[in-house]
């Protein structure tokens, strides 16, 4: 049942890769683009904290029902160390997203019905191609002396920094609405339009120093040092021999790159737009490049 498995993982890069020019030009529906309210489809906007841990929660669970029952694979190895560290690595990313930063959040925009779905579907494909990926046979033999090779440590402790620096630059965003909320800002709840507003300040600190989305680009090191770890480097001598060779962690790290930086462009020109001291010099999203 491989073939499954890899229709998963195809399908994602052949879909993020069609959807990014989209997202150029579309702003998907929640966070600083929600809605305004006096617009006809604010009828399916949902409550952002709710729907947030809702459409999260899928990639955590059906990743561990894909790497502790492996329904698309046909033969199945005992898990070794290493492929249980990652696994584990894996589910702590996620307990903090889907459970953890939400709880902790003083407030969240509303989203639109068909970001809560679109997310919903790409959480639960993702969670069962990586927890699929992980208990293969290619990912146990890659694996098997992970613990005595630099790139497997290296990997691991670069994705601590990258998840350090995730819940760092969060924490900063968390703390604009916290000061917010305790300035009666956010009484806006139910008016996306002034909400926005009131609700977003300029961020300072760390990276944002330098990038408008450190809170991306902290995420992006953290699944490509993932990935380094985990699985073999896809051969970048031709596109079919990329495709026929990537596995579920560089797939991972594809689409996430191909998805988030449209959003991390356009959200860095509604800095830019709304602030006029905004700092000209930061970048989007990747420090002194874009």
């Amino acid at each position: 049942m491989l073939l499954t498995y890899d229709i998963i993982s195809k399908g994602f890069v052949v879909i993020a890769a069609a959807t990014c020019p989209l997202l150029l030009f579309v702003n998907a529906p929640f966070g600083r683009f929600t809605l305004p309210n006096d617009h006809a489809l604010t009828i399916f906007n949902v409550d952002g904290i709710k729907s947030w841990i809702f459409m999260e929660l899928f990639s955590p669970i059906t990743f561990t029902y894909a790497f502790t029952q492996a329904p698309l694979l046909d033969h199945v190895s005992r898990v070794s160390a290493p492929q249980g560290l990652l696994a584990g690595l894996f589910l702590a990313h996620y307990l903090n997203r889907a459970l953890v930063s939400p709880l902790r959040t003083p407030s969240r925009s509303r989203s639109h019905l068909s970001v809560v779905l679109a997310g919903m579907c790409f959480n639960i494909f993702n969670g069962l191609m990586m927890g699929t990926y992980l208990r293969s046979d290619i990912a146990h033999a890659f694996l098997s002396v992970a613990f005595r090779r630099p790139s497997y440590w290296g990997g691991i402790l670069i994705w601590l920094a990258g998840f350090t620096g995730n819940i760092l630059h969060d924490e900063i965003l968390l703390n604009i609405r916290r000061n917010a909320k305790a300035k009666g800002k956010a009484k806006y709840e139910d008016d996306p339009a002034k909400k926005r507003a009131e609700h977003y300040a300029i961020p300072h600190g760390y990276l944002y120093k330098y990038i408008s989305y450190p809170n991306y680009f902290c995420e992006w090191v953290e699944w490509i040092a993932f990935a380094f770890a985990a699985a073999p480097l896809p051969p970048l001598s031709s596109p079919a021999a990329f495709m026929e060779n990537i596995h579920g962690p560089w797939v991972f790290v594809l689409s996430e790159i191909l998805l988030m930086l449209p959003r991390a462009y356009k959200g860095h020109q509604w800095y830019l737009d709304k602030f006029a001291e905004y700092p000209k010099e930061r970048k989007a999203v990747v420090p002194f490049i874009i």
